[in-house]
Order: C-alpha cells, then structure tokens, then sequence
C-alpha cells in the first residue's frame, strides 16, 4: 500500500474557531483511526492510500452536512 498526505481545506474558514463543519470533517478522519493535524490554513491526515481515501468521502458528505460551503483537498504520496 501506498502511503499519502492529504491535505484539507473546509470552508468557510474563520481562524481560531473553526465551525461544526470542520470539526465534521476531522471526526470524520480520526473514527477511521487517521490522525489529524489542524494547521493554520489546511489540516493533514498521514495514512495509507486506501484507509485515507475510504475516509474521505465521510469527511466530505459531513462537513458540508455541517455547513460547509467549499471543501479542497489535495492528495500526495509521501
């Protein structure tokens, strides 16, 4: 298996508080047992190509569940 970096961006952004439909996101990736770094612009997930990929689509349907309005996400091998 490969291993990645995603990197996610869930918007609309509002710094030092971030909203429920980050948080949505994040959750999403730390259930599948991914650990999450919240940076000051994106946050990272470290983790194997398929376990990041699977946990994706959750992180997405529930961020915008939450409110969110733009989500980017950038996926690179490390």
């Amino acid at each position: 298996m490969a291993a990645v970096r995603l990197e996610i961006l869930v918007e609309p952004f509002k710094e030092d508080a971030p909203g429920p439909h980050v948080t949505a996101a994040l959750d999403a990736f730390e259930q599948a047992g991914l650990a999450v770094e919240m940076g000051p612009f994106a946050s990272t997930v470290d983790g194997e190509l398929d376990a990041v990929v699977d946990a994706l689509g959750t992180a997405v349907k529930s961020s915008f569940a939450a409110g969110a309005d733009h989500v980017r996400v950038s996926v690179s091998g490390v």
